[in-house]
């Protein structure tokens, strides 16, 4: 295969918001991508989750992991114990990932729908779920069925892609209509997801904000991703939502980030 569209790759991906991600090879997180950049969203949420603050150790659910980009960041930047749940990525293949990456012992992948999880209540520390849980989380009786696995006081954070805000009626925002999928019905405004977690009575809403600029992000990354991923699936898909964040422009179009505490 050509790889001359992947040459300076991590110059054209470092980010100065990001500088945790920065530490990544950029071919390997292209490589693996399933999405927006997952790594760029988990930065953004560390801070408002407080990975930070978690002892040495701590058990985290990566909830809906992808190929387990995000696990293997959780176990690096914050010395965690990884639970890698996904439905779509076969756990030998994560597996494989991981302990290539060097995180073997503290990263377990599972085959998991995130509706019937294998897991006893108060298992985890924290959530986490980018990219992910728009599939299975905008059903009003999810939050609780999930956060029963958190312990008592711990949290969970998500990123999700987003709109700023509700569209009225059964109709898109009509400049995104040429390329509006039916599936991106599931994103939903800050305010949608404060009131549908608040309303729930499961968690105490610490954060339900917008990603400034998230779209020149967003943008950014598909671009790459058109180039150098070595899918053309992926080189395709992301073709087709750059144009869609381009005549955008940040009108509709962004980044949700949410965190609660288990009440």
């Amino acid at each position: 295969m050509d790889t001359t569209p992947r040459e300076g790759l991590d110059e054209r991906l470092a980010h100065p918001r990001y500088p945790r991600s920065n530490g990544y090879d950029a071919h390997w997180v292209v490589e693996n991508q399933m999405g927006p950049n997952a790594l760029w969203l988990l930065e953004w949420l560390a801070p408002a989750l407080g990975l930070e603050e978690l002892r040495p150790g701590a058990r985290v659910l990566d909830l809906g992991c992808g190929r387990a980009m995000t696990s293997v960041f959780l176990a690096r930047e914050y010395d965690a114990q990884v639970t890698a749940a996904d439905l779509w990525i076969a756990p030998d293949d994560n597996a494989r990932r991981i302990a290539e990456a060097g995180f073997a012992d503290q990263v377990l992948p599972v085959h998991a729908e995130a509706h019937d999880l294998p897991f006893a209540e108060a298992s985890f520390d924290a959530i986490v779920s980018i990219d992910a849980y728009q599939y299975f989380g905008t059903n009003d009786l999810y939050l609780p069925t999930l956060t029963r696995l958190l312990k008592p006081g711990g949290r969970i954070g998500v990123v999700v892609p987003a709109l700023r805000e509700e569209p009225a009626g059964t109709e898109p925002p009509e400049h995104l209509a040429p390329w509006w999928e039916p599936d991106w019905w599931c994103f939903h405004s800050p305010d949608w997801w404060r009131r549908q977690w608040t309303r729930s009575g499961a968690v105490e809403v610490e954060a339900a904000d917008w990603l400034q600029d998230g779209w020149r992000d967003w943008l950014l990354w598909c671009e790459i991703v058109a180039e150098a991923s070595p899918e053309e699936f992926h080189r395709t898909m992301a073709r087709r939502v750059a144009e869609a964040v381009r005549a955008d422009e940040g009108r509709a179009l962004g980044f949700v980030r949410l965190v609660g505490r288990r009440r």
